[in-house]
């Protein structure tokens, strides 16, 4: 009986050594990723550290790396075996989405090369590197067969992303790679409304006209009384008529 006892209150002793060692590396793990210190991240990581490990807000670890602008950890995390490069949050974000929104194309390109999901469902890293107008991010994400017109659950393209929050550089981009401006949401409301709607009046007009060429060459409006074959054409994708080029022939086509 003693013995048994004896031998109990070792393994107990064992297991609370074992909660108090992983518990300091929990900690340890995540001040490692606020401070961006990847000897740190490393270390824990050769002693058996699980890199997929969530924060205490449920967040995975690659993505928390990325959000906070923590690069030099987030690329331990990246090259680590059993990382899971498409973890997602509660509310379906990916890291490729955080690394998009914040422009680190590095991180983009090599997420991408982990086959991270470019092609996702819903909102998708398209919409987010729009969202802040990097476009080297969304160019890299195109050539990798991201769709351009991605809609989100209530059916927000990347280009109203980019027309509300991004830069007028990144809306022409998408509209020369052949974004459709004419599109709208759930709500109705098209990249030029959503200009409008951030204030951008001069875009807002662009982008109406732009969303006429689009339906003049796409969809071939009825009742025109004009020969479809000399409307102007939009783009619809590199080597294409630049948007100038797209806005002055409508403009001399259309505008009397």
């Amino acid at each position: 009986m003693m013995r048994n006892y004896l031998k109990f209150i070792a393994h107990l002793i064992a297991a609370l050594w074992v909660s108090l060692a992983v518990s300091g590396s929990y900690e340890d793990f995540f001040v490692a990723i606020k401070q961006d210190d990847p000897a740190a991240i490393r270390a824990l990581l050769q002693r058996g550290f699980d890199p997929n490990t969530p924060n205490p807000e449920g967040l995975p670890a690659l993505y928390v790396a990325l959000r906070d602008g923590s690069l030099k950890a987030a690329n331990v995390l990246i090259d680590a075996r059993g990382t899971k490069i498409d973890a997602r949050t509660d509310k379906d974000e990916t890291p490729l989405m955080m690394a998009s929104l914040h422009g680190h194309l590095d991180i983009v390109r090599k997420l991408i090369a982990k086959d991270a999901d470019v092609v996702k469902p819903g909102w998708a890293p398209l919409h987010y590197a729009a969202t802040n107008g990097h476009v080297a991010v969304m160019e890299l994400l195109l050539e990798h067969h991201a769709f351009i017109d991605a809609e989100s659950p209530n059916g927000t393209t990347p280009l109203m992303m980019a027309a509300m929050y991004g830069t007028p550089e990144a809306v022409r981009f998408l509209l020369e790679a052949g974004a459709d401006p004419s599109m709208k949401n759930q709500l109705g409301l098209s990249a030029a409304d959503f200009a409008a709607r951030a204030g951008r009046k001069d875009l807002a007009q662009t982008l109406a006209v732009a969303a006429r060429a689009f339906e003049a060459k796409y969809k071939k409006r009825q009742g025109s009384g004009r020969d479809s074959s000399r409307a102007p054409s939009a783009n619809s994708g590199p080597g294409g008529p630049s948007l100038d080029a797209i806005l002055t022939s409508y403009d001399a086509y259309y505008v009397k």
